[in-house]
């Protein structure tokens, strides 16, 4: 039997971002990294529920050279450390990389597809940028955007739309 997961993005979603002029970021230092608001306990729900808990995440600020490998792996640490999550995947590539993995492509829904035999038909994927749910649609897993009020547009509609990671577990317990 496959299974289901909650395949979500990082910035926005585990943590909080950084919103400078209607644009949000990620935090550059540790000093600057908070988890959003009832992501803990959201996630340890989901768990529960029997979900693999997958983090998908576009982090071109590598590829920029604005930050390191090594300053993104240790956010990752510290997420791994404190939540249930079964895997990280990144993508350190910019848009002119023209890779696969960078969302709003697939590739890292595929790579866990592969590697955990997920069910996109069971599954969700959460973002609070198009490119999200655009990834998310791509393959066939229903969406959940967290709609923050950034000063961007979707380009493909979300499934289910919320205000808070406090509200995806009562969603997908609900429809279980």
């Amino acid at each position: 039997m496959k299974n289901k997961a909650v395949l979500l993005d990082r910035d926005g979603v585990i943590n909080q971002s950084i919103v400078k002029n209607g644009k949000p970021y990620p935090p550059a230092t540790m000093e600057e990294f908070q988890f959003t608001t009832g992501v803990q306990e959201t996630l340890a729900i989901l768990k529960k529920a029997n979900y693999i808990l997958i983090v998908f995440t576009n982090q071109p600020d590598v590829a920029r050279k604005t930050q390191t490998q090594q300053q993104v792996e240790t956010f990752h640490q510290h997420i791994q450390s404190v939540l249930p999550i079964d895997k990280i995947y990144t993508c350190f590539h910019d848009n002119t990389d023209q890779c696969e993995c960078r969302k709003p492509k697939p590739g890292m829904l595929y790579q866990a597809q592969q590697e955990w035999d997920i069910d996109f038909s069971q599954s969700y994927v959460v973002g609070d940028r198009w490119r999200d749910i655009d990834a998310g649609n791509a393959v066939g897993c229903r969406t959940i955007w967290i709609d923050y009020g950034y000063d961007e547009a979707l380009h493909s509609p979300p499934d289910f739309t919320v205000k808070a990671v406090s509200e995806i577990s009562k969603i997908i317990c609900t429809e279980i």
